[in-house]
């Protein structure tokens, strides 16, 4: 039985392995991020490797046979270094990753790069809602005179960085309705999130919309030059293809 290590954190790879773990020896690794994160049904690792030298000994001591990209779609270093450990231990490697979203009619989008853009879109006195999670907020020092709320998962350890914001807790999926409430309730003027895709957080856009709300989007990193998919399905009919 082939050993597959996948490197988790999102919607898909959960599906993934609950497809998978009958035919193959599954190893799931998280990044840690989450204090309690979601059982995955498999072995589990938790925490960084060292870098791509330290995960190339660990797919070597582990006898992982195939490795499987199904990181978040931001989580550029992470997928950069699974491409490189992978080449040099001499194994196989696909990435698992959704299609972003797309503009519809009724979306009013800005795309940006960095966030470090996005104080000179929205502006001053506005309140914002800042879907992008905590581990971004460094890159929004420059927002000063905005309103800032950001949703996280697991209750700050710490207060908010900056005067002008808080921390809203909550875990996802949630309702048109319930971001609808949420955003009407702080009179939020302006969203940012990162294009994620999926369907599971897709209903701020769509409540943005019904509100007539403008969004900063940031553009996906750029994919390594390896083999990417974008359905659970495609991914277990790749990996059936190397057994």
């Amino acid at each position: 039985m082939k050993r597959v290590l996948v490197l988790a954190g999102s919607s898909e790879a959960r599906e993934l392995i609950a497809a998978i773990s009958s035919r193959f020896d599954v190893v799931a690794s998280l990044a840690g991020a989450t204090r309690a994160p979601l059982e995955l049904g498999c072995e589990t690792r938790v925490g960084g490797f060292g870098g791509v030298s330290g995960l190339v000994d660990y797919l070597r001591d582990a006898r992982i046979d195939i490795l499987v990209d199904a990181t978040h779609p931001f989580a550029a270093q992470m997928t950069d270094h699974g491409a490189q450990a992978a080449s040099l231990a001499g194994i196989a490697h696909v990435v698992l990753q959704r299609e972003g979203w797309v503009p519809t009619a009724g979306d009013n989008w800005v795309f940006v790069d960095r966030f470090e853009e996005v104080a000179q879109i929205i502006p001053k006195g506005c309140t914002v809602f800042l879907g992008t999670g905590r581990q971004t907020l460094g890159d929004f020092a420059n927002m000063v005179n905005r309103r800032l709320l950001c949703r996280v998962i697991d209750p700050p350890q710490g207060p908010f960085p900056y005067d002008s914001g808080r921390f809203v807790v909550g875990r996802p999926p949630f309702s048109i309705a319930e971001e609808v409430a949420f955003f009407q309730s702080e009179s939020v003027e302006w969203l940012v999130v990162k294009n994620a895709g999926g369907t599971r957080s897709r209903s701020k856009l769509d409540a943005a919309r019904q509100l007539g709300l403008p969004v900063v989007m940031q553009r996906r990193p750029a994919l390594p030059d390896v083999p990417v998919v974008d359905r659970v399905s495609a991914c277990v009919a790749w990996l059936e293809g190397q057994t």
